[in-house]
Parts: structure tokens; sequence; C-alpha cells
């Protein structure tokens, strides 16, 4: 190839590619996912219902009502754990104990929250099948505390 053709070449190439940017630019192609403009944010993004919102708030106020009815070390050491994400041997080493009184305190802590989830959820229903019009209302409420997440 003559010096002139490579030259024409290379320009033909640059012309090529300023148009291919132009077009996907007109086209509003030129959002790539991994550029951090937020549309993959707001494509996987799921906006949830009212319904939901509140229903994850009702359920979240059971789980704090169950640990607060804990005793002070079994609720400090179920917050310790599946709150703030300490292993259980961190816990018993800042508490000066064996990894397996963690463990048991944990296991017993979480045997009592059952049951008083349990017995919520039968006063709940109690509650529920003697006022029809309540039932109604508070469905969402009560499928939200039988369903297991």
């Amino acid at each position: 190839m003559r010096p002139d053709e490579i030259k024409d070449a290379l320009l033909e190439a640059e012309r090529l590619e300023k148009n291919y940017i132009r077009r996907r630019f007109y086209n509003k192609a030129h959002y790539s996912l991994d550029a951090d403009d937020g549309i993959e944010k707001d494509i996987l993004f799921v906006s949830l219902s009212p319904c939901e919102i509140y229903e994850r708030k009702i359920t979240a106020e059971h789980l704090h009502s169950a640990i607060a009815s804990l005793p002070d070390k079994q609720g400090k050491r179920i917050y310790a754990h599946y709150i703030l994400g300490i292993s259980k041997l961190d816990i018993a080493r800042a508490e000066g104990v064996n990894e397996s009184a963690v463990r048991d305190t944990i296991e017993r802590g979480l045997k009592n929250m059952e049951k008083f989830l349990k017995k919520y959820n039968f006063l709940l229903r109690m509650c529920l099948s003697n006022h029809m019009a309540i039932r109604r209302s508070f469905f969402s409420v009560y499928c939200s505390l039988t369903t297991e997440y």
C-alpha cells in the first residue's frame, strides 16, 4: 500500500468511528451498564408497595419487641450476633466467658423469641377471628407475620 492509501484508510476509519458514535448518541444507545450514571441502579431497584413497606415495618417491630422481651443477657447477645454481625467467639472473648455459654444463651434466646412470636401470632388470630371488619383491614399484616423470610 502506498502512503496515500494508508492515510485515506485511517481517515475513513476515523470518519466511520465518529459517525458510529454520533448515531449511538442520537439513538440514545450511549449508556453503559458499567458507567456510574445510575441506570443499572434504577433498573435493578424494585420499589416496594405501601403494603410491603408496612409489612416490613410491622415485622421489624415484632422482632424488636421479641428481643426486648428476652432476659438482658440473651437480648444483648442475640443483638450483637445477628444485628451487629459479631461472631460468637468475639462475643465470648469480649465478655470473658466460654464460647459454648454464648452459643447456648443465643439458642435459648431464639427459642424464647419463637415462643413470644407464636404467642403474639395466636393472640392476633383470636382478635381477628372475633372482628370480621378488622380481619379484612389487617389481612396483609397477618400474612406478613405467618410467612417465613
